[in-house]
């Protein structure tokens, strides 16, 4: 849509004012074989570096000269490589661990101003009436118009206990609202499980976390004490934006075959060409023990749905590729965002790290993830009445500098977009005046549409499909056939690796802003 690629900015840039998305650790190796420095450009380069220090009208020091150069550099290669100054890189590494300071929120960028993807449930944003849709016009007094996500990002971060005023706008009000919030130490819990009915459970991952894949399992190990017999289970990965890469590979191998294929890496390097397996080397944390050995054996088999959305990328696309592949579970819900690609922390000093493009995922099944997503088995828009904003959500493929797929293709048309029969703007003012009438949810929640519909098709009910499907409802008890070849290529996946030493390490890079 015509004014997509500005909205929501964080899905593609990763941020969550902490951070969550697909990064692997590394130091620096040197590459054999890399070709001779251009002297000619770096000689000019110096000439440009000497040039600002002699005739710029004010004194500039020559550490942010040489930092803004690296940070520009990396930043020009796609929308997920970026250089870590020494508070970025204590950030993400603080928020892969699943904590941070901040006030809790997922935000983006639009018309040069903050906008709030979501609060999160239980910090001093979501207390304080923060709500999904809010733009930040102001951080302390000073106005966001000319700041970068990054920079706007650090300011509403800082010590715990300590304010920052926030001046907010809202569409249903006149009048801005400013508000003070106390910065506290966020502790994301990234699994939720309940019984929504005797019989059917639902387990809500909201970003993938070095303890997720424990969490998940002593949470679903609670769920079959509860109802020994459970006949259906929602695994619910909607605005899951990504994480560490052994919670995808561990979530996907408690539903799948002991040592199956979970997802393989394919780029320059040969660190790079792996293929993962689910076996507790490559999802297992730091303690040792296997936190998959003590699930219930029922869990293999029992009936799974995998809710998605636009706002599902990255680890999530793991797991619902992997799942889709082996026909273990229906995946329903609209288009996910399409970020298949791996980033790498190459550590530089100490307290700095740059986060380097450096290989594609790949399903089981060898389809590149990169710019086209995984489509849901079954089609289902968030609504009785439609996508809502979702529908006006930013994909990979609508990213500036976005990585192709490796055919050479900038990636597939979302297939759930409704913009391409109308006029854009006339869609994007419907699509924003549904919204409105829209009244808020929460997931799992007795008004979640989507959900309602994965529990029809369990009970072989009717199950409504998104209407631009061209069919209003489908029968729940008609088989899916997900697509599993047609992106395939046979040459894409690298020599499995068997060895336990080379098992990955956390990829990290892609979820939104936590503040």
């Amino acid at each position: 849509m015509g004014n997509k690629v500005k909205s929501f900015g964080l899905i593609g840039l990763g941020m969550v004012a902490g951070i969550a998305a697909s990064l692997q650790f590394s130091a620096i190796a040197q590459k054999a074989g890399v070709s001779p420095l251009p002297l000619e450009e770096l000689r000019q380069l110096s000439d440009v570096f000497s040039l600002i220090k002699s005739d710029y009208v004010e004194n500039v020091d020559d550490k942010k000269l040489l930092t803004e150069a690296i940070s520009g550099m990396v930043s020009s290669l796609d929308p997920h490589s970026v250089y870590l100054d020494k508070k970025a890189f204590k950030e993400m590494r603080e928020t892969v661990a699943g904590k941070f300071v901040g006030i809790g929120i997922e935000v983006g960028m639009e018309d040069g101003y903050i906008k709030v993807v979501s609060p999160i449930e239980d910090t001093p944003a979501f207390k304080a009436g923060i709500k999904a849709g809010d733009l930040i016009t102001r951080i302390d007094g000073n106005p966001i118009k000319g700041l970068t996500l990054e920079e706007a990002v650090k300011r509403m971060r800082g010590e715990p206990h300590s304010k920052v005023l926030l001046n907010i706008t809202r569409k249903e009000l006149d009048k801005p609202l400013t508000l003070t919030i106390v910065r506290e130490e966020i502790r994301v819990q990234s699994v939720k499980a309940k019984l929504i009915e005797p019989g059917y459970a639902w387990v809500r991952i909201s970003q993938f976390q070095e303890p997720t894949v424990e969490d998940m399992a002593r949470k679903i190990g609670a769920l079959y004490a509860q109802d020994p017999h459970i006949k259906g289970m929602v695994l619910d990965l909607r605005n899951d934006p990504g994480g560490v890469v052994p919670g995808a590979i561990g979530v996907s191998a408690a539903f799948l075959p002991k040592d199956a294929v979970i997802v393989s890496t394919n780029g320059q390097l040969l660190e790079s060409k792996q293929t993962f397996y689910g076996r507790r080397e490559f999802y297992a944390g730091r303690n040792g023990g296997d936190p998959l050995a003590k699930l219930p054996a029922a869990l293999k088999d029992v009936p799974l749905v995998v809710l998605v959305n636009g706002g599902s990328a990255s680890a999530s696309e793991i797991v619902a590729g992997a799942l889709q592949d082996y026909k273990r579970a229906i995946i329903m819900g609209t288009q996910t965002f399409g970020k298949g690609s791996v980033q790498t922390l190459r550590q530089l000093t100490a307290d700095t790290a740059v986060k380097l493009t450096t290989a594609r995922y790949y399903t089981p099944h060898n389809r590149s993830i990169q710019a086209k997503g995984i489509v849901p088995d079954l089609l289902v828009d968030e609504t009785a009445d439609g996508d809502g904003l979702n529908g006006l959500r930013v994909r990979e493929a609508d990213l500036q500098k976005h990585l192709g797929g490796d055919d050479g293709q900038d990636g597939t048309p979302g297939v759930v977009a409704r913009a391409d029969k109308r006029d854009e703007l006339e869609e994007e003012q419907r699509l924003l005046a549904a919204a409105r009438k829209q009244k808020p949810f929460e997931y799992g929640s007795k008004d979640d549409f989507q959900l309602a519909q994965a529990l029809n098709h369990f009970k072989g009910l009717p199950v409504k499909l998104a209407k631009a499907d061209g069919a209003a409802v489908a029968d729940a008890k008609a088989e899916a056939k997900p697509e599993t070849t047609s992106d395939a290529k046979p040459d894409a996946v690298p020599a499995a690796k068997t060895d336990a030493k080379a098992a990955p390490k956390p990829d990290t890079k892609h979820a939104p802003i936590k503040k």
